[in-house]
């Protein structure tokens, strides 16, 4: 998942310490902040790339593919929105299995407006960005079910192999 680290806690400094981040952008409107995490690739690649959120505005309903940051317990999540329901949304990181249900209106607190790549700014509105989206969101079930196939092919792999040396590891 693409976690904030320190929880709530931002870039933004006031006069009693850092501020949360929804602090942050109710105060200035904006933040740039890095990836942390997997959840979010190949968008967003850990220690490598950016992001731009902009505050939620007041009544705002986000749309299916949508990148939104929002709180999950004492954490938050960079995802994107896969689903809108009546009471809120299903989230989805890019390079997620799971499905995240509950999200409440009132937990998300940014939509993600751009990111930096490599050096260079790009936009949610960007023609290539837009194609991406669509691919991902088209792509969804395939995506998660090769991943989940993937997984058992090497957990059983790795049975099949401790089963063969005796469960010993190799030094």
């Amino acid at each position: 998942m693409s976690e904030l680290p320190d929880g709530e806690r931002g870039t933004g400094r006031g006069s009693d310490g850092p501020q949360s981040i929804a602090g942050y952008l109710e105060n200035n409107g904006t933040l740039t902040y890095t990836n942390v995490g997997t959840s979010m690739m190949p968008l967003l690649k850990q220690g490598r790339d950016l992001f731009t959120v902009r505050a939620k505005k007041p009544g705002e309903r986000l749309s299916v593919g949508d990148v939104a940051i929002y709180r999950r317990g004492k954490s938050t999540v960079l995802h994107r929105v896969v689903e809108v329901t009546d009471s809120g949304y299903v989230m989805l990181g890019d390079n997620c299995v799971r499905r995240e249900y509950g999200i409440a209106e009132d937990d998300v607190i940014g939509v993600m407006t751009g990111y930096v790549r490599r050096g260079k700014a790009h936009s949610v509105t960007d023609p290539a960005y837009l194609r991406y989206t669509s691919r991902i969101l088209r792509t969804e079930k395939l995506r998660v079910g090769r991943k989940k196939l993937a997984a058992r092919i090497r957990s059983a792999g790795g049975r099949a192999l401790r089963a063969l040396t005796g469960g010993k590891k190799k030094s």
